[in-house]
């Protein structure tokens, strides 16, 4: 099973920062058509490419995001996809800013935390 790598990036309407987090994506080695760009407030998860990008995301994929804040802004809900993803779905996530949040690296730990 090959192993696919996909790149969420979301900016508010008012910020022009997504060439940064793009310009990493792609420096990664992430095909440009793997990365998902949002163009629109944090306050839920009902945007168009992020939904897009979960029908996409099988088990074993790894979702990449620069940063916790550009994934979402409510707790609850971040919560709620990260366990999606990682329990449901079975893909990977890694948090390029936070290095603990990367569950390729410490997802035994968090296993035993969870059972």
């Amino acid at each position: 099973m090959d192993v696919r790598k996909f790149g969420y990036i979301r900016v508010s309407s008012k910020d022009q920062n997504e060439g940064r987090q793009l310009d990493f994506m792609k420096k990664m080695g992430m095909d440009p058509r793997d990365i998902f760009i949002d163009k629109q407030s944090g306050k839920d998860f009902d945007r168009d490419q992020y939904q897009l990008l979960k029908r996409m995301i099988r088990k074993g994929d790894v979702l990449y995001i620069h940063s916790l804040d550009r994934f979402g802004r409510n707790k609850e809900e971040i919560l709620q996809e990260w366990n999606d993803i990682t329990k449901n779905i079975q893909a990977d996530i890694v948090v390029l800013d936070m290095p603990l949040l990367d569950t390729t690296q410490f997802k035994d730990s968090c296993d035993r935390q969870v059972e």
